[in-house]
Formats: structure tokens, C-alpha cells, sequence
């Protein structure tokens, strides 16, 4: 049983990657649960359910925190995000050769959608500044002000790029909320879902108890990049909405099926989250793999219907994905940031419908060369 997920799982393994969890649940029940490999250099076996810096499957965790400020009636989609962060109502673009000052204006759907035309530039001269201002601290609202110095690469809305957009939605919602950010999700998803070991900031002195996290070095090897956030975390009061979880496998698969059950946003919401936003020029400028769309920070099916899931990727490997057709929560887990089976992530989960009996998308399976698995 399983044996097109355990296939890419033993794949993993053999290019390198040391541990890694999944586990999936059809109609609530758990059907499928791995963990294998090692937490650290001197071979410690992986415990079932450690906790893994999740990076880019914040988002949706994120997105859905804001989505409950919606459904109470506190933004819209449609607000301007200078009502909320004013240094944003002076955004400049770069284009024709030149910095000018932006012709529209920053919507918050556009933070969503990841139309705003932000980058990801986490090392720019702007939030450099801030950590030295911060003194290191970099507190979550207080970042917004330098993020908004760093020029869009395109007018709102024109095209789509991957960037700090989920983590400026973190500001919105600690500003609208009145609560730090990480409280807020605490108490809107973390407590009510059950999700008891997750965080948007990890104590320092918890960092230690991660499993090791490497860097593939591009030849075969691993780089030890030590246990903190990679990059996404400027300062030590830096939450960050689009890289700045940190769960265990079975907590993430309690937070998908709070979604699936409509526990958490209402059918209306998740309908809106769940649709399809891309026009032309933003599909084009994508890279979701084929078959999906991006809904509101999520990647959604597009409108061919050959797949059948939500969901997103980790910087680090992780890898979620809900099917509310076929009744399936699924996370992979795992520590290696520029992976090697970082081809093989989206496939999980067409593996996975395979081995349920689920009629799965398998043209853009990988096995091994390129063909799919069956």
C-alpha cells in the first residue's frame, strides 16, 4: 500500500535528503504516516512530529488568519494598504529606465494574489537599515516602513511575482487585530485547530531542540545552515507571515482539516481563497507547476480540472496539500533548503490519490526520467 508515495519518499532519500515526515488523512482518518531518516550529524533518529522551520507553508496559515478579519467584517480586498500601513501610500516603481512614483495603489488583494510588485529581496539597503535602527529587533509593523522604501518592480496588479507580500498581510493583521501577529494566529487557528507545538516565534532556547537543517550545495552534498529561520527572519521580533512558521507534520494536518471542515472560514471565504485570480500576464509570469492557478495565497487547480488540490511549498522542502474532492490532507516535512528532490515535492500528491484509488493528473509525474509514476 502506498507504494507510489513511499517510491518518492525512497527518491528523496537516495538524492540526499536525511529526514523527512508525511502524513495523510482521507475523511479525517489518518491512512498513511512516515518518518524516517536522521535529526542530526550523529545519526539520532527523527521523532515523529519534531518541528521543522516550515518557510513559504506559513502562507496559507497566514492568509487564512487575515481571512477571519474579512469574515468579522474589519478589511476588505479591496481597502487600500495605506489605510493600514500609510508609508505604503508612496510606493515608487522601477520601469523605462527610471524610480518613479507608482500610478495605482497598493489593494490588499494584491498582497494576497502576490500582484503587489514586491520582491524578496530580504538583504536590500532598505531592510538593512531597519535591523540597524531596530538594533536588531526588527519588530514586525516597524519593518513595513522600510519595506515600503524598496521600489515595486511593476504597477500594482500588472503582473505577479513571489515575494514579501504574506508578510506585510502579517502587519495588516496585527494592526486591524490589535494583537501581535503570532497571538492572533495562536488564537484564531493555532489553539482552536489543536495545533499545540506551532509558532511564529520560536523562544531562543527551543531552537536547539529542531532537527539540523542544510543547504544543498548543488553537487551531491549538504551545508549545515544551523536551526534558524534562513534568511526570512531580519531580527529577533520579526514574525514573518510568508516564512515564519515553525510546526510538526500532524499540527499542519490538523490546521487542513479545520479548512476542510469549514472549522476555521466559512464555505463562502474558502470558495473566494480557493478560485482561480490569475489573468494572462500573471499566469505567464508564474512558475506554479502545470495545472494550477494561485487563488488568495494558494496555489488552486486552474480552470482545466486536471488537478484537484491546494496548497504550497517550503524554502526548505515542506510540502502541503488539501483535496477536498477526494477528502485528502496531506504534509511532507523535511530540513533541506535548495533540495535535491525539490522535483520530486509536487508529485506527492498525485502519488498519493494513485495509491488511494483517485483518478490523479500523472502527465507531470517524475520518475527518475522524467516519465510518471503509475
Amino acid at each position: 500500500m502506498f507504494e507510489n508515495v513511499k517510491f518518492i519518499l525512497d527518491k528523496s532519500a537516495e538524492l540526499g535528503v536525511p529526514c523527512s515526515e508525511t502524513v495523510i488523512l482521507q475523511n479525517g482518518v489518518e491512512v498513511f504516516h512516515d518518518v524516517r531518516g536522521v535529526r542530526d550529524a550523529d545519526g539520532t533518529p527523527l521523532r515523529p512530529d519534531e518541528r521543522f522551520n516550515i518557510y513559504s507553508c506559513s502562507k496559507p496559515i497566514t492568509c487564512a488568519a487575515a481571512l477571519t478579519l474579512l469574515e468579522e467584517g474589519k478589511l476588505s480586498l479591496d481597502d487600500d494598504l495605506a489605510d493600514y500601513i500609510p508609508a505604503f501610500g508612496n510606493v515608487k516603481v522601477e520601469k523605462n529606465g527610471g524610480i518613479f512614483k507608482a500610478e495605482r495603489k497598493i489593494k490588499l488583494h494584491h498582497l494576497f494574489t502576490m500582484t503587489a510588485g514586491l520582491t524578496y529581496n530580504i538583504e536590500s539597503a532598505e531592510i538593512a537599515r531597519g535591523k540597524l535602527e531596530t538594533d536588531g529587533r526588527c519588530p514586525t509593523v516597524k519593518m513595513m516602513d522600510y519595506i515600503a522604501e524598496m521600489p515595486l518592480i511593476f504597477e500594482p496588479g500588472d503582473s505577479w511575482n513571489y515575494s514579501l507580500c504574506h508578510d506585510v498581510i502579517a502587519a495588516v493583521v496585527e494592526i486591524v487585530s490589535g494583537k501581535r501577529f503570532g497571538l492572533y494566529v495562536k488564537d484564531k487557528i493555532f489553539d482552536p485547530c489543536g495545533m499545540k507545538n506551532s509558532t511564529f516565534l520560536l523562544p531562543e532556547d527551543e531552537v536547539d531542540t529542531l532537527p539540523s537543517q542544510y543547504k544543498g550545495d548543488g553537487a551531491g552534498g549538504l551545508v549545515d545552515m544551523g536551526k534558524h529561520i534562513y534568511r526570512y527572519k531580519p531580527g529577533t521580533e520579526y514574525e514573518a507571515g510568508g516564512a515564519g512558521c515553525i510546526t510538526t507534520a500532524h499540527d499542519y494536518v490538523k490546521f487542513l482539516e479545520a479548512m476542510r471542515n469549514e472549522r476555521i472560514l466559512s464555505r463562502e471565504t474558502l470558495d473566494m481563497m480557493y478560485a482561480d485570480r490569475f489573468n494572462a500576464a500573471q499566469r505567464a509570469a508564474s512558475w506554479v507547476p502545470i495545472g494550477y492557478g494561485y487563488g488568495l495565497g494558494i496555489r488552486v487547480p486552474d480552470a482545466t480540472g486536471r488537478r484537484t488540490d491546494i496548497g504550497w511549498g517550503g524554502a526548505a522542502g515542506a510540502y502541503l496539500a488539501l483535496d477536498e474532492k477526494n477528502g485528502i490532507s496531506l504534509y511532507y516535512a523535511q530540513h533541506v533548503l535548495n533540495s535535491p528532490n525539490k522535483n520530486l515535492r509536487k508529485d506527492i500528491i498525485e502519488a498519493a490519490k494513485l495509491d488511494l484509488g483517485c483518478d490523479a493528473f500523472t502527465e507531470d509525474m517524475y520518475r527518475g526520467e522524467a516519465s510518471h509514476l503509475a
